[in-house]
Formats: structure tokens, C-alpha cells, sequence
């Protein structure tokens, strides 16, 4: 299947628009507007091009309520879509605990561990309209839950203290200075 790419930069922290209250997408809007489509390659197109597990909308800085995750990581054949998560809500979480490093797109190069349930459960929209939800153990709880926490604000800076986090928002400011003047920021 031959597309337009459409990858759009990821926003990277600090940038206030991570933070940004997301809204809810309508059913009307996942019928019939052309932008929940291009929202959901732009997703696509940019997850692949960064080799992410999953991405938001808020990470393209558009604050509809919307993440995917690869097809394989949700369980799908390879040669799937990736899966939409349309105003997606946790419905459940075990109480049995992972200590896991996490990484971010938004967060290039920085690993953090975090404590999440090891298995978690959420209720979505597909691209189709119809409410679905999926349970995942390990690394799909651990990615359902991450990109969910960035449609409520909640980033990965919010699980480290405060020395840890001004060595990652420097470290930020400076991949964001070298991209903005030119450079590959992995030089």
C-alpha cells in the first residue's frame, strides 16, 4: 500500500503544547471528518519514522484524544494497521507492579525507570467507530498506559525528582537547539 508520507515532527520537551488539555474526538467527527484520518497516518507515518512502539496526538501537538501502538506489540499480524485508540480510557489495572526503563519520542535518548501495573485494560474507539478494548501484560500495558498518560498531561519527567529532571530539561534544550540550527542531533 503506497501512501503519502506525512511525518510531522515530534514535539519535544519542554514544549508547553505536551501539556495541553486534549479534547475528545466526536462520533460525527470519526464518521465523517477527513481529519481523524490524516490525524491517524500522521501518527502512523511518524511512529514508523521514529521507530516508536506508539505515539499520541498530543506529541504532533494536536490535542484531540488519540494514540496508537504498532501491530505486533498489540497483538496483530505485522502486516496490520497499527491500532487507533480513539478517547481511550483505562478501565482497569492489576495490581501487580513492573519496574521498567521507559522511552519517550518525546524525550530523545532518555530512558526512565518507572513503576506501572504489569497488566492493564482499555476501552477505545477505533477508526471504525465502535468501541473496543484491549489488555495487555508487560510491555503493551506498560506502552497503553504511557500513551495514555500523555493524553492527560502526565509526561515522563513526572516520575523522577528534581535533579533528575533538570539534567533531562537540559539535555532536551539541547537536542532541540541542535535541530532547530540545522544539526542531526545525534551528531
Amino acid at each position: 500500500m503506497v501512501t503519502d508520507m506525512a511525518v510531522r515532527p515530534v514535539v519535544v520537551w519542554p514544549d508547553d503544547r505536551l501539556r495541553q488539555p486534549s479534547v475528545e474526538i466526536t462520533a460525527a467527527e470519526i464518521a465523517n471528518d477527513p481529519t481523524v484520518r490524516q490525524l491517524y497516518q500522521d501518527l502512523v507515518d511518524s511512529m514508523y519514522a521514529e521507530n516508536g512502539l506508539g505515539i499520541a496526538a498530543l506529541q504532533l501537538g494536536d490535542a484531540r484524544r488519540m494514540f496508537i501502538v504498532e501491530p505486533r506489540l498489540a497483538g496483530r499480524d505485522a502486516t496490520e494497521p497499527p491500532v487507533a485508540f480513539i478517547n481511550p480510557e483505562v478501565v482497569w489495572t492489576s495490581e501487580e507492579q513492573q519496574d521498567s526503563e521507559e522511552g519517550c519520542l518525546s524525550f530523545p535518548e532518555v530512558y526512565v525507570k518507572v513503576k506501572r501495573p504489569l497488566r492493564a485494560r482499555v476501552r477505545a474507539f477505533g477508526l471504525d467507530g465502535k468501541s473496543f478494548e484491549l489488555e495487555g501484560e508487560a510491555l503493551l500495558a506498560r506502552c497503553l498506559l504511557h500513551e495514555n498518560d500523555h493524553l492527560t498531561g502526565k509526561l515522563l519527567v513526572d516520575f523522577v525528582g528534581p535533579l533528575k529532571r533538570q539534567m533531562i530539561k537540559k539535555k532536551m534544550q539541547r537536542v532541540k537547539g541542535a535541530v532547530e540550527d540545522g544539526e542531526d542531533a545525534e551528531a
